[in-house]
């Protein structure tokens, strides 16, 4: 617990302390976001606002997982405690790193070119897609010495579901959707001041919960598996606790900034990033279907986002006033710091019911 501690205060103190020299920074390179003008009130005033503000918050989460394996060599009993990287923490900050870089390009194209198109859409799908199925071949063919791999051949919901077999080449194209689609939820979600950071910050929370309570009741642990049958099958939970709580930390820092009236926006190379970790950690914690309730503020914002432009093609009408969906109340007139906290309320009563499901298969299993 001490490590995951350590991971979360520091990169919170890097990222809230580090921000304002980045705001510094990108403001003297005029690296400010263009704003498309869409009518809408929150967007007034924006223009020139720094972007690329992601940069912080995952530098600050590499430093803090530096950090909290420092703090792993003061533990007195280190059998079960990972000192060094492995390949769960690989994978995890690769898919943080390599998606964050993707969306790096496509901010660096709208700063350069001095509008908001950026990357193409095919052209950020398939570098995440590329990006995906390197670190999901990875992640499927390096075990550790308990014979656990990052993620599995099965379909998960809060462990493996055994009947799910899809096979090697299907595991890695699962893994290619979940980082695809969770990567553009968050993208997508990233619209007004604060949304997507909050959002973030609660579900990973919620994956450094998921990962530590299977760190405290892992197979891999003798002591506990000796006299308990249940117990989770998963490579490293430790380590993912301790990522998922830096990139928590890292993102409350950035908050500070980047809630309303943000001073600094994430960018793509954020949203890209977060939302790629975020389904990185789906995945290596065996939650795969689930993280569709524990992200579902990301997945509302995808699915209305998808109905429209489905409705606008077949019949030329559409169901919101504007997609994405935050965007639908800016134009009902909700301000845009109600529609902020309203759907961080959303995010946070999903987070909330994604952890009781997961909470109450461990007391049917023990009860």
């Amino acid at each position: 617990m001490r490590a995951v501690i350590v991971a979360t205060v520091v990169a919170f103190i890097v990222s809230l302390l580090c921000t304002p020299l980045a705001i510094k920074v990108f403001t003297a390179l005029k690296a400010g976001q263009p704003i498309r003008s869409l009518g809408l009130a929150s967007n007034q005033g924006k223009t020139g606002t720094p972007a690329m503000g992601g940069v912080v918050f995952i530098v600050a989460t590499l430093i803090a997982y530096v950090a909290g394996h420092f703090a792993l060599t003061t533990l007195p009993e280190r059998q079960i405690a990972q000192e060094k990287p492995t390949m769960t923490a690989l994978v995890l900050l690769g898919l943080f790193v390599f998606c964050g870089v993707i969306g790096f390009i496509d901010d660096f194209l709208k700063v350069r070119q001095r509008n908001s198109d950026g990357l193409s859409a095919k052209g950020k799908l398939l570098g995440q897609a590329v990006v995906g199925a390197i670190l999901g071949v990875v992640a499927l063919n390096f075990a550790s010495t308990n014979g656990q791999t990052v993620t599995s051949e099965y379909i998960s919901f809060i462990r493996d579901i055994e009947w799910l077999d899809i096979g090697k080449f299907g595991s890695v194209m699962m893994f290619v959707f979940v980082i695809t689609a969770m990567s553009n939820g968050v993208n997508l979600t990233d619209g007004l001041d604060g949304l997507a950071t909050g959002a973030s910050i609660l579900v990973l929370g919620a994956y450094a919960w998921i990962g530590f309570w299977q760190y405290r009741h892992w197979c891999a642990d003798t002591a506990y598996s000796s006299v308990n049958e249940y117990c989770y099958q998963v490579r490293d939970p430790l380590e993912i606790a301790m990522i998922a709580a830096a990139a928590a930390g890292a993102c409350a820092g950035f908050l500070w900034w980047n809630t309303s009236p943000a001073k600094i926006f994430m960018g793509d190379v954020g949203a890209l990033g977060l939302g790629a970790l975020i389904g990185g950690l789906a995945v290596a914690t065996r939650t795969t279907l689930l993280s569709i309730l524990i992200g579902g503020l990301f997945f509302l914002i995808t699915i209305t986002w998808v109905i429209q432009i489905v409705s606008f093609r077949t019949t030329g009408k559409r169901v919101f006033r504007m997609v994405p969906l935050h965007h639908h109340f800016e134009l009902a007139g909700w301000s845009e710091v109600n529609i902020v906290v309203r759907f961080w309320i959303i995010a946070g009563v999903c987070v909330a019911a994604g952890l009781g499901v997961f909470y109450s298969d461990f007391l049917a299993a023990v009860g």
